[in-house]
């Protein structure tokens, strides 16, 4: 697998409340997008990756192709972080009302697992051809899922977004659960919402055509979201199927 990640304060924030982590030798990749006031979003971020890091690290994947062992796993992994950074932010005043969106990606073989809270997102490119894998957790979303919106509309609205769902906001908490084929010399594309809030798929799929490196190619998105902008933090982590990847 070839990997690219980028994360980057933005230019109208004073800090950088995403976070990101890979685990290649376990095929794990994780982007969070922290909420709440002060410091509070940046720690909720953080927590996140570092709780579901080492649940990975004392619990690998077991290696099975099992869709529905791999889905138990990620959301009992995905309890447990969620439980941490709850009891976090009703432990301490500075950080009440602290959550965190967060998408994790595993590949196993020809597959790729999904899992996500809120509305950061994993995106796969494919022969020209970029596909949102993840739906948002937004309160514009449901909308749209009810059919009062269309997504046009959803992308102007200024309600677009108030998430409905996220790690810490509730005791308990639901994670959606993604399976798609994948290929050699597919990418997929994992970001906070400040890069699609401020790049048109359009743009990104002129940056993902260039053959650069995934290195590369996520700095590049980082910079043409901060031409756009800047608005928010943006995060972005690339991931190149290679054919080793399809087989091992």
């Amino acid at each position: 697998m070839q990997v690219g990640f980028k994360s980057d304060r933005g230019l109208r924030r004073k800090n950088n409340e995403d976070a990101c982590f890979i685990l290649p030798s376990n095929r794990v990749y994780v982007v969070a997008d922290g909420v709440g006031g002060g410091n509070a979003g940046e720690i909720a971020s953080r927590t996140a990756v570092s709780q579901i890091a080492a649940y990975i690290d004392k619990s690998p994947v077991a290696p099975t192709e099992d869709k529905y062992e791999i889905a138990n796993y990620f959301q009992t992994c995905l309890e447990n972080a969620n439980s941490y950074i709850y009891n976090m932010a009703h432990k301490y005043d500075a950080n009440y009302g602290m959550a965190t969106t967060v998408v994790v990606v595993y590949t196993n073989k020809r597959k790729a697992y999904i899992s996500n809270v809120g509305d950061s997102r994993a995106y796969l490119f494919r022969n020209g051809q970029l596909t949102q894998l993840t739906e948002d957790h937004t309160y514009v979303y449901s909308l749209v899922k009810a059919g009062v919106l269309t997504l046009e509309e959803a992308a102007h609205d200024e309600r677009k977004n108030v998430i409905t769902r996220a790690l810490g906001a509730e005791h308990n908490v639901e994670p959606d659960f993604f399976q798609v084929d994948i290929l050699e010399g597919d990418i997929i594309l994992m970001c906070t919402d400040g890069l699609y809030d401020e790049l048109s798929d359009e743009e990104i799929i002129e940056v993902l055509e260039d053959g650069m490196t995934m290195s590369a190619t996520c700095s590049e998105l980082v910079l043409r979201a901060n031409l756009n902008g800047g608005h928010d933090n943006v995060t972005v982590v690339c991931l190149k199927v290679m054919e080793e990847d399809l087989n091992g």
